[in-house]
């Protein structure tokens, strides 16, 4: 589980566990797991890492100007429509022209009418309390990423972006748009049972809910009016543990999962996930769109205009897991109630104290 992946990296790479050749590297954690002496240097790949990805992709990999892991998958996120819901309110869709992309307060409006008109709930974010989704809040109202300073190492997550972001946030579940209760990832039911009006997820719910017997469309993240369109980007990548006794192996399979494009295509065979790779993404992006039929149409042209010009990367810092899980708790207490600029503040103590052994 996702929850476990610190702790048992921790355990095993730290811990020099020779049975581990391969494993998967979250990407905005690259740098404290190189500083940590956890994935072994694949510099000598710089070159070819660069042509085969996009500049975000490659560029998430570095430390210190050194290349650790290679780019395996990519993402974006979507809002996907229950056009039934909207029907009954009497409201049309919005469209999957990133052009006439709509904002947060048209689509709260839109949510509340569709509740009006018999659907459970309004509007929902697929990742409840997980800063990868979220970050884009805060970076429409250019509230920063939450990290400054030299080091990386300086929280900056009480500015006025934030706080506006994280008091709009709380007030959805507040105002009962959205349910409490739902976990992270365990949302996407909601949406596919018809009980949901808007859901925001990633392209893996396409493949999710295309059997789906609801009538729905996709249409671009949206942004908050007068402020920046953002969208999230960042995946996964694939690193070698420093303690593998099979690294020549190891080396042969992450270049081909990631410099090669038939290999990239053979990574996302069981799941619905972007490629990183640029010639694959190329090739696998119409057979998404194909995925759920006329429901998903546009939804290639969508993913790559957002990973092209709205996708903001999460921060490069040694305290990432730190500031992950911190703000995770934070996100958590705000939608179940708690006052957002109180334990924005509590949040950013909480880091400066986290942070103080590795300044």
């Amino acid at each position: 589980p996702f929850d476990q992946l610190n702790s048992t990296i921790e355990s095993r790479v730290g811990a020099k566990d020779t049975t581990v050749d391969v494993y998967t590297v979250d990407q905005p954690r690259v740098a404290q797991l190189a500083a940590k002496g956890f994935l072994e240097d694949l510099s000598d790949l710089k070159d070819k890492t660069k042509a085969a990805t996009s500049p975000a992709q490659y560029e998430v990999n570095l430390f210190r100007d050194k290349l650790w892991a290679l780019p395996i998958w990519n993402s974006t996120q979507l809002m996907f429509v229950n056009k039934t819901a909207l029907a009954k309110a009497g409201i049309t869709p919005p469209s999957t022209d990133p052009a006439q992309r709509w904002t947060w307060e048209q689509t709260v409006e839109a949510a509340k009418k569709a509740q009006a008109a018999g659907t459970q709930w309004g509007l929902l974010l697929e990742q409840t309390e997980y800063y990868y989704q979220l970050q884009p809040l805060m970076a429409s109202l250019d509230g920063g990423t939450g990290i400054t300073g030299d080091d990386a190492l300086t929280p900056a997550v009480t500015t006025d972006g934030w706080n506006k972001a994280m008091q709009w946030y709380g007030k959805l579940f507040s105002d009962k748009l959205s349910p409490r209760g739902v976990g992270s990832f365990e949302t996407s039911p909601l949406f596919n049972d018809g009980k949901l009006a808007f859901f925001v997820g990633g392209p893996w719910d396409v493949g999710g809910f295309a059997k789906s017997k609801i009538d729905w469309s996709i249409a671009p993240m949206p942004y908050f009016a007068g402020g920046k369109q953002v969208t999230p980007t960042g995946s996964w990548s694939w690193g070698i543990n420093p303690a593998s006794k099979n690294k020549d192996a190891a080396r042969a399979l992450i270049e081909f999962a990631a410099l090669d494009a038939a290999g990239n295509l053979a990574s996302t065979e069981a799941q619905t996930i972007i490629p990183a790779n640029t010639e694959a993404a190329t090739q696998y992006l119409p057979k998404l769109e194909a995925l759920a039929g006329a429901k998903s149409a546009g939804v290639a042209a969508l993913i790559e205009h957002e990973v092209a010009q709205t996708a903001v990367a999460r921060p490069t810092s040694v305290g990432y897991v730190q500031f992950e899980e911190v703000l995770h708790k934070a996100f958590a207490d705000i939608r179940n109630g708690s006052e957002p600029v109180a334990r924005l503040k509590q949040a950013a103590t909480q880091l400066d104290e986290a942070w103080k052994p590795l300044r």
